[in-house]
């Protein structure tokens, strides 16, 4: 998919997204976090399934969205991928173009806890990216090393002369980072890094295994001649809350005292570079490990309830490689940056329990990772030649450090970390379309090498050296054809002609400028224009939402009244009719009235008829002679009577429906009191019955009493010998006690008292 333009020679190609599956932990497999919400279907291809409780599958229930999705990368490695492989598919072509003097720039994405810093740093047995690159790189360097430190790295690609004292400091510097003695707990109340404090310890022996097995220490790019020298540079920074701090500082020992921050600025060719940025010269991995482990100290870590140690801050760790000559006072022959970005990790507030400071550290981070994927879609509509699209690389620190890598200055490599936990599965699918969208980027790389073009060397006030032959500054190389020329031996003619050509030039050069003053007014007229474009797609769209929303309310509200309304006439027709209720004999009397009229009208209206077919004389029928005023005052009353009787008949409708109504209700309420008498009955005769058992009982306890008397009467006339027993308690229990009368009221109650037992058995069971 790489093309290239002749006349340029610029390359174009996809941003390259890979990703990386984090293993499940024995916690995660305990709480049932692996329900296949993830699914590798081949190395360029991964599927997602959304679990039971997720937003995604409410969302597809309620038919927004879909369950499935699937998505493309580079390459996938799975939970099972080693680091050296992981390295091997990801990092090799990056460090061989970096060592042959082209930029470069790697960054982890993803939500937290999903295995970025590991990707990058590793364990103590097992590097990561970063340390693995420096193995290659010092080894592609082997003994070419630059011994001095008197050329450091200085705004974004330009080379600083250090003087003694300079170097001294330099010397110092380094000495002191590589033999600090580590620190339990920071001042800031953070959890630091101390749990893995040996994690670079034995990190360079293990290195120097694999290198000696050659997996990693191949040559790149074949066998070089000895006369090229190289000197390699690190710094390791951070941004927290959008300010940036040196990781290579000395932490405050005090709370009072405040952290250093940094700023961003830009050179002359408009690159931007931090300014007063630590830069530290090291021989070796080892030297860069413990530079790095150093730094670590320093970052902004916490604890969160999804991650103990979760990256709070966004750290880039560069690494800068100057190319020199083969001398003892060497010349530059290029420069060339790699950096390593760890970009902390995208978290939902309610998900992680933040509060206060962790709050505010998450709402940055999601505010710097939303601008970054603002910019990267920006980037690939401006792919379109139709149309200009702004990039708000200015929006954030992070994403103005990377304009110059988005831009051609250099490779950018983008490595998605994710885990397969179903609890995460709704900020993964964001980081998954946010990787989309990153592939779909095309980078257009200038083919930039050591040969490209010489950097300037400055001096200790930062201006250019112009003594170092080929190493001249761009002044200088634009001056580098005019002579000085002795004004006074030129005649007054030459004189004019000198100063017309001069003013020619200035005009020439004021043309130039106005020119291009004009193409940057009309860029950044058409990016206000475009943002005012996309400013108002954004607000019709929170319009139209609105207006959507309202609608919603509106009909609700209408929905609400019809129903009142209709309560409402519901209820003025039942008081309607309560008022007007008739009862019923009044009903049936006003009936009968109605029918009697009604025969009254029949009888005179067939009267009228035979008088008027027979035409007979008022003679002849004197009960029925009329006039004819006689007749219009008959047919009036029979008007007013047929009006009374269609009011009737209205009344008596009425009346009818009303009576039906009160007939329902007197049936209902018959029927109810016709269940409680039943209940009524029910309850009676349970009574009745209690009241039989207890006479029964009654009887029982009479006959009881009466064999009672007899039983004692018979022990007395058979004991008539003795003396009268005396009465009370203590008496009666010595005669009781004795043997004799034992037995014989054993036998006497065993004959007397079965008869009544058997009675009393028979009652109660009757």
């Amino acid at each position: 998919m790489c093309k290239a333009t002749k006349d340029t020679d610029q390359v174009s190609q996809p941003l390259k997204v890979y990703l990386r599956v984090r293993p499940f932990s024995k916690a995660e497999l305990a709480s049932n976090e692996s329900q296949d919400c993830i699914v590798i279907e081949n190395e360029e291809t991964v599927s997602l399934q959304a679990p039971k409780d997720s937003s995604a599958m409410k969302n597809c229930e309620r038919g927004i969205g879909q369950a499935v999705h699937k998505f493309t990368f580079t390459q996938i490695f799975g939970p099972e991928t080693k680091q050296a492989d992981f390295f091997d598919g990801t990092m090799r072509d990056v460090v061989n173009a970096f060592v042959t003097g082209q930029n470069g720039l790697v960054f982890t994405y993803g939500v937290t806890n999903a295995g970025k810093t590991f990707t990058i740093q590793g364990s103590p047995k097992d590097g990561g990216i970063l340390p693995r690159s420096l193995d290659v790189i010092f080894n592609h360097i082997g003994g070419r090393h630059y011994p001095k430190m008197n050329l450091k790295p200085y705004l974004s690609s330009d080379v600083m002369k250090l003087d003694a004292a300079q170097i001294k400091q330099e010397e110092a510097m380094k000495a002191s980072l590589l033999s600090l003695k580590e620190v339990s707990v920071d001042e800031r109340g953070m959890r630091t890094v101390n749990s893995s404090s040996n994690l670079y310890r034995n990190l360079s022996t293990s290195l120097e295994r694999v290198s000696s097995k050659g997996s990693m220490c191949a040559s790149l790019n074949g066998d070089e001649k000895n006369a090229h020298q190289f000197s390699a540079w690190v710094s390791f920074f951070e941004i927290y809350n959008e300010y940036i701090y040196d990781l290579l500082d000395q932490f405050p020992s005090s709370k009072n005292q405040k952290r250093n921050t940094l700023k961003i600025c830009d050179d002359q060719s408009g690159s931007s570079y931090v300014k007063d940025l630590k830069w530290v010269n090291i021989n070796s991995t080892a030297e860069a490990c413990k530079i790095l482990h150093f730094g670590n100290k320093n970052r902004s870590l916490a604890s969160t309830r999804m991650n103990q140690q979760s990256s709070r801050s966004h750290s880039i760790f560069t690494i800068r490689l100057l190319k020199l000559s083969a001398e003892d006072d060497p010349s530059v022959l290029g420069v060339s940056e790699i950096s390593l970005c760890d970009l902390a990790g995208s978290e939902r507030c309610n998900k992680t329990q933040t509060v206060g400071d962790r709050l505010k550290e998450a709402g940055n981070i999601n505010n710097s990772l939303l601008i970054l994927g603002k910019c990267i879609g920006a980037l690939k509509q401006s792919q379109n030649p139709k149309k200009t699209n702004y990039v708000p690389f200015r929006e954030s620190k992070l994403t103005r450090l990377f304009q110059p890598f988005f831009c051609g200055r250099g490779k950018a490599c983008m490595i998605v970390n994710i885990n397969q936990c179903a609890s995460t599965y709704d900020e993964t699918l964001h980081v998954m379309k946010f990787s989309a969208v990153a592939k779909q980027v095309v980078q257009v790389i200038q083919p930039r090498n050591f040969d490209f073009m010489g950097p300037r060397i400055v001096g200790k006030d930062g201006k250019a050296i112009l003594e170092i032959e080929g190493n001249l500054s761009i002044d200088e190389l634009l001056s580098e054809d005019e002579e000085e020329i002795d004004v006074s031996i030129l005649s007054a003619d030459d004189l004019l002609n000198k100063i017309e050509s001069l003013r020619d030039k200035l005009i020439a050069e004021r043309q130039n400028k106005l020119v291009l003053e004009l193409q940057i007014r009309k860029e950044m007229g058409e990016a206000m224009y475009q943002q005012m474009v996309d400013l108002d797609e954004t607000w019709s769209k929170r319009f139209e939402d609105l207006k959507d929303t309202y609608d919603e309310q509106l009909e609700s509200r209408l929905e609400m009244y019809r129903k009142a309304i209709k309560n409402h006439a519901y209820r003025q027709a039942m008081e309607d009719l309560e008022d007007n209720y008739v009862p019923l004999e009044e009903f049936q009397l006003e009936q009968e009235k109605v029918e009697v009229r009604e025969s009254r009208i029949k009888e005179l209206e067939m009267a009228l008829s035979i008088m008027k077919n027979r035409g007979e004389s008022d003679e002849t029928y004197p009960e029925f002679i009329t006039t004819s005023s006689t007749l219009d005052a008959l047919s009036r009353k029979c008007q007013e009577k047929d009006k009374i009787i269609s009011t009737l008949n209205a009344q008596i409708q009425t009346m009818k429906d009303t009576a039906a109504l009160n007939v329902k209700q007197f049936n209902d309420e018959n029927e109810m009191l016709r269940q409680h008498l039943k209940l009524k009955d029910q309850e009676v005769k349970g009574l009745q019955s209690i009241a039989e058992r207890a006479l029964l009982l009654e009887a029982s306890v009479a006959d009881l009493q009466e064999e009672l008397e007899k039983s004692r009467n018979l022990l007395s006339s058979t004991d008539g010998y003795q003396p009268k027993p005396k009465r009370g308690l203590f008496s009666n229990l010595k005669l009781t006690m004795s043997p004799a009368s034992k037995n014989k009221s054993k036998s006497t109650e065993k004959h007397e008292e079965t008869p009544a037992t058997t009675k009393r058995s028979l009652r109660f069971r009757k």
